[in-house]
Parts: C-alpha cells; structure tokens; sequence
C-alpha cells in the first residue's frame, strides 16, 4: 500500500491526531494493524456498536466505553498506550466536550505514546485541534491497479462457475477500467461483478456501469447524470468541430501513442436552437463517456457559502466520475458578474470555476454553452482554460438538408420520399430546432386522417413559421458579426 510509509513515519513522529477520509474502513484497519504490529504497538477500534476492541487478540477483547464521551474519557483518564481508531465519528468530533476531550489527549499523547485516529468518509476538524491533527491522503487505485482488480474478478468468476463460459469483449472491458476511475477497490470489484452479472462484459454494459458508478458516488451533487447522450451522426453540420473533436479523442481517452496534454474543453456560442446541446450529448456518446451537467438553478443557496460549497463538491464529483463530460448549460446564466445584488457569490464561482478549469489534471472535458455573449465574462474565454471557441451559426442548404434527413429518419420515414433540396431552400434562416418542430407539426396535422406526410404538408409549416433570425433579426445579426473574427466556426 502506498500510504503504509507515511502512516510509519505519523505513528513514529507520535502524532497526536490523524485523519484519514476514507471509503475503505476495513481495508484502512488491516493497514493501521499492520503498520503497528511493525512498530509493537497495539491498535485499538471504537464504533458506536462495537465499543473499544483490542485488534489481533479477540479472546482478550471485551465490549466497552460504547459512547463517545466515554470512549474520550477512558483514553484521558487510562493513559494507556496504543493506536485509537475511532471510526465514523465525524458526528462526534465538534461537540464541546469532545473537543475539550481530543485536545487534551493531544497535549499528552507523546508522554504516554498515544495516537488517535479519526476514521470516516468525511471529517471537519475543528479549528482548536488542527494544530494537533495530521491528515493522510488515501489513494484511489490507478488504471494498471484496476486492470488487475477487473482481471481477477474474471478469474474468480470461472472459478466459482466451473463448466460455464463468459463472453468478455476486451474493448469492453478496457472501458469498463476506465469507467472505474475515483471507485476503492472493494466498489470496483463490486461494480465489476455487477458488470458479470448477465455472463458477459459487452460495450451495452457500460453506461449501466457509469450510472451506477454516478449513484454511487453522488452525495448531494447537483450535477445531473445525463442518461440520454447522442452520436454525431444525429447532429446535422459542425464539420469542423466534429473534425476537432475526433483529433483529440485519442489524447483524452489516455489511447494516443504520443504522450499528449489532456484537452480540456471547448465552449459552443451560438443562436439559440443551433445544436450545441445536441453536440455536447454527442461528445459523450461517441466517446462513450458519461455526461454530467452541471444545473446552475440548482447551484445557487440563500444560505451564505453553501454556493460555493456546492460548486467545489460538484467538480470534484465531475473528477471522481473521469473520464467524462461536463456540461456547463447556458453557463453565462450562472457566472454573470454583472449582478451586485448577490453579494458577489458570481464571482466567487466564477473564480472556483476558472481555477478548476486551468489546474485541473483529470481527464473532464468541459462543454459550456452560451447563447448571450455580452454577459460572458472575458476572463472565460482566455485559451488556457478552453481549448477552442466555437460559433454555432445558422445551418447552411447543405446542413439542412442533413437535418430534414435525421429527423424524418428518427420517425421511420424515408427522406427520399421528399424533395429535401427544395425544402432546405424554403427554410433559410431556420435553426435545427425549428426544422425538427416544422417536422413534428407536419405529423400532428396528419393526426385523425388517412394520408403520409409530403412535400406540401412540410413546405406550408415552413411557410406558416416566423423563424428566431427574424423575430430576433438585429440582435442574431449582431451576435454572428461579433463572432465573424473572435471564434472558430463549427460548420
């Protein structure tokens, strides 16, 4: 274990408090009781049901001091030599008289060579013990220690199953040790387990896995877990983007034989309607990733710093979930920092966000979209933090045509039963979105009669609708002036 030199190295210097945050309670026990059979030291382990039990020797252990407070108190008043595991109790830790309690154990530990270890998901220190407290980061296992979790569950499986045969897909399986990532070792073999469930490790069993992997880990987020992605075939147009996209995937997905930096994201401006959600559905999908979004509405708290809270546990999720997505919707909506009315709680997000985004190592490929430009604050489109700007314009006549063709498809209609040049030529100016709804009325029109959907039916809704480029005429033509020489167009 990789953390076994640094424990040593606590329990030698005799520090009085550690901390350790952690998933993993009985593999941390195996590693304290190892550590201190080395040193010849006993190990002690608390918790609300158990009381205090002397590991290793469980003849001679009896039941007691089942309550915090008397826990604390028999260390204070006992002196007794040894390691203290005291296991979830973070609840405990911030009462009066405990902290009273811990500080003055502290402040005798190394006379009678006594350590306290705080064992528990999460731990909030309080201010009067930090002085005394040490923390020992737990590592998470990497990809060459999933592979090996992920094989020997395999193996154990035809172990156990004698006679029967599985079907395992390699590319399944090295997307399953990527889809791993962030979990302990005994949640990985669980969910590996989970993945063998049917007799087979498929590419069809992998977004199962992510998602429970998501529900796994969420405590609280508000990222949303996006089950429906999408793939470019069902995105009409975004050329070069798409061609963007497909130089990197490699480099993101950790495949490229050259050793690469880790793309970090790209931001979609563009007319609402346009696709850039559609197009951050099909990053996900096509690099078969899971896509988390990141909800701003639900972001924001009356309450002073739970904002920011949340905006620090959200991208930490998005990096216990890598590889994945981040989907930042409509993202000038939650950073605008225009607004002074919210005690700059913008702002301090906005700068949570931008340092994140510009520090960060794991492999989250962020998706903003924006459809204002004017509230986007600069300090986001600095390259550094995105990869590239791209400006979803209106559809050309080619793209157009490509839309009419997804959509009549995605209805189990022929597109060559139509006349796409001339309705692509009839709907200029017109958003892939509004194409879909000039689709869908056409269909609902039909709705108590006998006869299939035409030309005509198609032709006269496009006739009967006002497009967003003229009812919003001058501000869509401000936005693609200002774009023209600022961004990358994605068609």
């Amino acid at each position: 274990m990789p953390e076994t030199p640094e424990l040593l190295a606590l329990i030698r210097s005799r520090s009085p408090i550690i901390v350790i945050e952690s998933r993993e309670e009985l593999r941390i026990k195996e590693l304290v009781f190892q550590v201190c059979y080395s040193v010849k030291l006993p190990v002690y382990a608390w918790n609300i049901v158990d009381g205090l039990k002397l590991l290793g020797k469980s003849k001679q252990s009896e039941n007691h001091c089942f309550q915090p407070s008397e826990v604390l108190n028999y260390l204070w008043n006992m002196k007794i030599q040894g390691v203290f595991v005291l296991m979830d109790f973070h609840p405990y830790v911030t009462e009066p008289r405990h902290v009273r309690l811990l500080k003055e154990i502290a402040q005798s530990s190394e006379r009678y060579r006594q350590t306290i270890i705080l064992l528990s998901h999460q731990i909030d220190v309080p201010e009067e013990l930090k002085t005394f407290t040490s923390n020992l980061p737990i590592q998470l296992p990497n990809a060459q220690e999933l592979r090996v979790i992920v094989d020997s569950a395999i193996k154990k499986w035809y172990a156990l199953n004698p006679g029967q045969s599985m079907s395992v897909d390699r590319e399944a399986v090295e997307l399953l040790v990527r889809n791993l990532n962030g979990l302990t070792a005994s949640e990985a073999e669980r969910l590996t387990r989970r993945a063998m469930s049917n007799k087979s490790i498929t590419l069809a069993s992998i977004p199962e896995i992510a998602r429970a992997k998501y529900e796994m880990l969420n405590r609280g987020s508000v990222l949303t877990y996006e089950h429906e992605t999408a793939q470019f075939s069902e995105v009409g147009g975004l050329k070069r983007m798409k061609e963007w996209l497909h130089r990197r995937q490699a480099a993101f997905l950790g495949t490229s034989i050259q050793p690469i930096d880790v793309p970090k994201g790209i931001l979609l401006l563009g007319i609402q309607g346009s696709g850039k959600s559609l197009a951050a559905k099909a990053v996900a999908g096509t690099w078969r990733i899971p896509l988390l979004r990141l909800d701003f509405g639900a972001l924001y708290d009356k309450f002073i710093g739970e904002t920011e809270r949340k905006t620090r546990d959200s991208l930490k999720m998005a990096e216990m979930m890598a590889p994945c997505v981040l989907w930042l919707d409509e993202i000038e909506k939650g950073v605008a920092t225009g607004n002074d009315g919210d005690a700059g709680t913008s702002r301090r997000v906005l700068a949570t966000l931008l340092t994140w985004m510009a520090e960060r190592k794991s492999a989250v490929f962020v998706v903003a979209t924006a459809n204002d430009i004017q509230s986007l604050p600069p300090e986001l489109m600095r390259k550094g933090r995105m990869d590239e700007i791209f400006f979803v314009d209106l559809p050309d006549l080619e793209t157009r045509k490509d839309i009419f063709t997804i959509h009549l498809k995605k209805r189990k209609l022929d597109p060559n039963a139509f006349d796409l040049t001339k309705l692509a030529e009839s709907c200029e100016g017109f958003s892939g979105s509004e194409i879909e709804q000039c689709v869908v009325a056409s269909l609902y029109s039909l709705i108590g009669g006998n006869g299939a959907l035409t030309n005509e039916l198609l032709l006269n809704e496009i006739h009967a609708t006002k497009p967003l480029s003229v009812v919003m005429a001058e501000q869509i033509n401000a936005m693609r002036a200002w774009a023209a020489e600022r961004t990358v167009q994605a068609n």
